[in-house]
């Protein structure tokens, strides 16, 4: 009864409040409950793009497509430019209950089915039961058999090519047994015996386990018996935790490795090669820097040669090596050097004609292109792609054709350079393009086995994807569903816009996205909120058509106009210059485009409230809009901050150290014998966020996983202890559930409880804080209508 009288009494309140208020702007909650909610409905498993599968080795393909009407199947020839239903569903259950006696709905009937050689059958598995369906004769046949589900062989088990033999893990170290069903002899044979915690084949759940567990480091080489293996050895890696104050039936005090920026001892990397028939593993001599990463990118399949990478340190340097197989002998075939450091977010290395040519990927002139080498003489064959522009993910390399289907990035003017456009580029002849998908928006495109037909889904934030088939030129000459969305725009929902603006430098473009609340008034005034990523690998800011863009679409509903907007220094996709601009200024460098880009938006829209501005963001994110709220006080009213590295100091050694720079001091000595050694000490130049904590005045609110190891929850407790000292205000929760990201109820919390945070500091609505209850009131209330 007194929960219920000061319930009312708040409400009551609340409402005197909005009174004297006047025409005091309400949160919507109930609007952004609604969008909330629709994950749940069925709306959001209508289909927008096609995503063929292509039938064996043939250019025709089926898809599924699922609208009010249902999931359907179809099925395409692009050679007749033939489309048409696979099956009726109805009639292809119809015929099945036949023999089961059961009835069917084709709502969604889960079907599941392969193509048989014949390219014309289907094998469908259904309720039980095998059946064949001829899809031009629309025959069904019943199978004697019934279906078998092989649950599979243990995972441990890690068969060699001819299956006589599997390699698996025990107690850190690395056996090999034979395989019974071939006639091998079962007794174990230990191929290490130097293994032990933090230097191990097992996993690091399993190192203290008894039994047999995936080795999964190693893999065998194609035709033999003979294996590599990767061993990261963690001995001297220093240790971090977290606590799990849930478990039962005392908190878990959780330990794990980190490598944190700077750290002298952090993990070395060996290349093994082993042998089950000479019962021996050695060590590869892979040395050249001190602390290299090393990768194993590809074994040639006559199971003679093998191809790593290498990088330095200060990832400013790397080598593409070949190892003799038979006698470990290390060649390098490509060395490439690039400053500030080498893009790793694009890397793209592929091997040619088993391995005779290497495609590489390379910013050595400042843009992203390609080249291809000889590998034999790791001599420049030729380069695939030049200019002022990026060149990005190989979409398919028909070696035979000696064609490369790549996307790019920047390179027709008047597209948007954030858009996937699809391009042919010759193996033999430098910078022979084709551009194949000209329209201005993302193209995603599936190429058949001959590449003669690209099945394309293009789209926009704004544009509902279109899904065609083109010919190898480029043209349409078909044209696939279209998206069923009046359900969607029936609720409500209507498509954010992609805007242009400049950078603080006056000149860069920048382009970012925009959602406006379902019951948009052009004569009102909203308050504005940036939902920020700062990179340096990719900006998260949509290019492509989605329904429900999570956190951006259900913000907006409140009552908010909701960006977000790329920055210099935030993705390789605009080029090295871009992308590098951050170097060694990580926690300032975005933030002065994202307040110039507001500044220009609210001059360009009367409807965007330029004194009332809000940001937010997760992991890279929370660094930025914390450093943002404190860096402009005065223009950020309030700010959310989730997971944040707020101290890179302790946070992921190989981020940091690329990103930040790591300045490498050698000091070389000499024993009584004359013989010289080196000691290499690193040392980095970060700006943490606690050192603007002075700065700061009102509206943060702070988030973080307890047992989050990816951003280890101290870099949000450091921050805390700043602000303490500082005498500041601001709100913190801890999340006991969560690692880095957040769900379940924990992921709800947090996004209720955002809600309130910019609706009391950007709409002054309080009307939330009486009671945590009210939200499903509302949502209550508004159902009822």
């Amino acid at each position: 009864m007194k929960n219920s009288l000061f319930r009312y009494l708040c409400l009551a309140v609340a409402l005197v409040s909005c009174n004297l208020a006047g025409a005091q702007q309400k949160a919507n909650y109930q609007l952004a409950e609604k969008f909330r909610l629709l994950e749940q409905n069925p709306i959001d498993k209508y289909s927008t793009e096609v995503r063929p599968t292509f039938i064996n080795d043939t250019d025709c393909f089926y898809y599924s497509f699922t609208t009010r009407e249902g999931k359907k199947y179809y099925y395409v020839n692009p050679k007749k430019k033939e489309k048409r239903l696979l099956f009726d569903t109805d009639e292809l259950l119809s015929k099945i209950a036949v023999y089961t006696k059961k009835a069917y709905s084709s709502a969604d009937p889960h079907l599941s089915f392969t193509f048989m050689k014949d390219n014309e059958t289907i094998r469908i598995d259904f309720d039980r039961g095998l059946y064949t369906y001829n899809i031009h004769t629309k025959e069904l046949k019943q199978l004697d058999e019934k279906p078998t589900y092989k649950t599979g062989d243990p995972y441990w088990m890690k068969y060699s090519p001819d299956s006589l033999y599997f390699l698996y893990a025990s107690k850190d170290n690395l056996y090999f047994v034979g395989n019974p069903k071939k006639g091998q002899d079962t007794i174990p044979v230990q191929l290490t015996t130097d293994g032990m915690p933090d230097y191990t084949f097992n996993r690091e759940d399993e190192g203290k386990m008894e039994g047999r567990f995936g080795a999964e480091s190693a893999h065998w080489i194609p035709g033999s018996h003979r294996f590599y293996a990767v061993r990261e050895d963690n001995r001297k890696v220093r240790d971090l935790w977290v606590i799990n104050s849930l478990s039962k039936p005392s908190p878990e005090l959780i330990t794990y490795k980190a490598e944190l920026a700077g750290d002298k001892n952090v993990t070395q990397y060996e290349l093994l090669l082993g042998d089950i028939d000479k019962r021996e593993v050695k060590k590869v001599d892979i040395n050249r820097w001190p602390d290299q990463y090393i990768d194993v990118l590809y074994a040639s399949k006559d199971g003679k040669r093998l191809y790593f990478q290498r990088y330095n340190r200060t990832w400013n340097q790397s080598d593409i090596c070949e190892v003799d197989v038979e006698t470990g002998k290390v060649r390098v075939v490509i060395h490439e050097e690039n400053k500030p450091y080498l893009d790793y977010q694009m890397r793209n290395v592929s091997f040619l004609n088993d391995g005779k040519e290497i495609l590489f990927r390379s910013e050595r002139n400042g843009w992203g292109h390609y080249y291809l080498y000889d590998t034999a003489t790791g001599n420049l064959k030729n380069q695939l792609t030049d200019g002022t522009w990026v060149a990005g993910p190989v979409a398919q390399i028909d070696t035979v054709g000696r064609k490369m289907y790549f996307y790019g990035y920047g390179r027709e003017k008047g597209i948007d350079p954030y858009y996937y456009i699809l391009y042919e580029a010759h193996l033999d002849r430098p910078n022979a393009l084709r551009l194949l998908t000209p329209e201005n928006a993302s193209h995603e495109v599936s190429i058949s086995p001959s590449c003669r037909y690209l099945v394309d889904s293009y789209s926009t934030v704004s544009q509902e994807p279109v899904n065609v088939v083109r010919n190898r030129n480029g043209k349409v000459i078909m044209t696939l569903e279209k998206p069923d969305l009046q359900p969607v725009y029936e609720m409500g929902w209507k498509a954010p816009e992609r805007f242009k603006v400049k950078a603080a430098d006056g000149v860069t473009d920048l382009y970012g996205v925009m959602w406006k609340p379902a019951d948009f008034d052009s004569t009102k005034v909203y308050p504005i909120i940036s939902n920020v990523y700062p990179g340096p690998f990719f900006e998260y800011v949509p290019t492509r058509f989605t329904i429900n863009d999570v956190y951006n679409t259900r913000l907006a509903q409140l009552g908010f106009i909701v960006i977000t907007v790329g920055h210099r220094g935030g993705t390789p996709m605009r080029g090295k210059a871009y992308h590098t601009y951050g170097y060694n200024n990580m926690r300032d460098y975005p933030l002065a485009d994202d307040k110039y880009a507001i500044e220009q938006l609210a001059a360009r829209y009367p409807f965007i409230d330029a004194t009332k501005v809000g940001i937010y963001g997760h992991s890279g994110g929370g660094f930025m809009s914390a450093a943002a709220i404190c860096t402009y006080p005065d223009f950020y009213s309030a700010a959310v901050s989730s997971a944040g590295n707020h101290d890179n100091r302790i946070y992921n050694k190989g981020f940091v150290e690329i990103h930040y720079g790591v300045d490498e001091k050698v000091t070389t000595t000499k024993d009584s014998l004359g013989v010289e050694s080196k000691t290499y000490d690193y040392s980095v130049r970060v700006r943490p966020n606690q050192e603007l904590a002075k700065n700061y005045k009102h509206g943060l609110l702070l988030f973080t996983g307890a047992i989050d190891q990816t951003v280890n929850p101290a870099n949000t407790l450091r921050l805390v202890d700043a602000l303490i000292k500082a005498d500041k205000d601001f709100d913190m929760f801890v999340l006991p559930k969560c690692t880095h990201g957040f769900f379940g109820e924990s992921e709800s919390f947090f996004e209720h409880k955002m809600w309130r945070h910019f609706a009391r500091l950007l709409l002054h609505d309080n009307s939330a804080d009486c009671d945590i209850d009210l939200n499903k009131d509302m949502i209550k209330d508004e159902r009822r209508r």
